[in-house]
Order: C-alpha cells, then sequence, then structure tokens
C-alpha cells in the first residue's frame, strides 16, 4: 500500500510539473506572413501590383440564383467571357438532386463525376464541344461541408482552351517569369516563410 502511494504520489508531482510547463509555454497568435500582416491596410505596403489573366464581375439579380461570377479574359481576348458560375437560390440536396435528373434529362447522362471521393462535393461533369469545335465543360456541383468551396448548389459553364489561353497569354508577357525569380531567391529567411 505504501509502495502504491508512494508511485501514485510520484506520478502526481511529475504530471504537475508537465502541466506547469506546457501552461508557461505561452503560443502567439499568428496574424503576419510573408511580410504581410492582417487587417492592416494593402496601401502600407511597397508591393507591385498585377492583373490576373482573368477579370470576374459579382452578379446577384438572376432569378433563381443566390449569385454568380462571370469571368472574363484580359490578355488573348479581353472583355470575352470563359466562365460563366452560378449559385442557385436552393441549397437544399433535394434541389441537387432534382437539378441532376434534369441536367441528365437535357444533356445526356453520360457525366463523369467530378466531386471528391468523401462525398463532401458531389459534382457532375459535362464535356461537349461546339460548333466551332471549342471545348465546353459543364459542372452541376452539390456541397455543404467544404468551406473552401462555394456552399450549396452551383452550376459552372466554361471554355477551357479559351481559360488556358488567357493564362499562356498573360504568362508570355512575363510578369510570372519575374516574380517566381524574386521568389526563389528570396524563400531563405524563415521569418518570412512561416506565419508569426
Amino acid at each position: 500500500m505504501k509502495k502504491t502511494l508512494g508511485t501514485l504520489l510520484c506520478c502526481l508531482v511529475l504530471l504537475s510539473m508537465l502541466t506547469h510547463a506546457s501552461a508557461s509555454k505561452k503560443i502567439t497568435v499568428p496574424l503576419s506572413m510573408g511580410g504581410f500582416t492582417l487587417n492592416t491596410p494593402i496601401e502600407s505596403y511597397d508591393i507591385t501590383r498585377y492583373d490576373n489573366f482573368l477579370k470576374e464581375e459579382l452578379v446577384t439579380d438572376i432569378e433563381g440564383f443566390h449569385k454568380g461570377f462571370i469571368s472574363y479574359g484580359t490578355c488573348k481576348q479581353p472583355g470575352n467571357i470563359v466562365r460563366i458560375k452560378l449559385k442557385y437560390a436552393d441549397k437544399s440536396y433535394k434541389f441537387f438532386e432534382e437539378l441532376l435528373k434534369k441536367y441528365n434529362d437535357k444533356f445526356g447522362s453520360k457525366a463523369k463525376y467530378d466531386g471528391d471521393s468523401f462525398g463532401n462535393v458531389k459534382a457532375w461533369k459535362w464535356s461537349f464541344s461546339d460548333e466551332n469545335g471549342r471545348r465546353v465543360t459543364l459542372v452541376l456541383q452539390h456541397n455543404l461541408k467544404d468551406a473552401d468551396e462555394s456552399i450549396g448548389n452551383t452550376v459552372k459553364l466554361s471554355l477551357p482552351d479559351e481559360l488556358a489561353a488567357e493564362r499562356k497569354c498573360f504568362n508570355k508577357i512575363g510578369y510570372r517569369q519575374q516574380e517566381e525569380s524574386k521568389k526563389e531567391e528570396s524563400i531563405r529567411d524563415w521569418q518570412t516563410l512561416l506565419p508569426q
């Protein structure tokens, strides 16, 4: 009994020391990374701003939809719409199932499953060619779990080759290559690489 009590007392002292040691180490909440700090004005940084190969317009006045993003090119064919992404007003899975049936009736049931393997994001993708031979993709997606994706039901209609052409045109200008070489040269400072 004395031996057990002594062992128990020793364990309690050791546990107390470990708890005190871990409690005394204060964790700093990270607010900065890469030289930028959250909740500070962007104007306070000396950065070079570049446009992207696409611009997006937010639209909110489409019947049956909550909102949408219309993406258009800035380089090869400036102003031409290359992607339409619309979020349905009805977020329910039941509505998604109804939509999927109607999409299959209208576009055929040869869609390819394009969601994640866990079923958090369910997406079906149709691929077509228009009368000019351009590839067209149509994706119907349901998501209520993945916060990195749009929550609810969305549809994306895209011209993937035109998207790629816009990116290629933009990259030819040289902005990306210049920036990549600068980034590679400066990736030696751990203060910059880790959240602070």
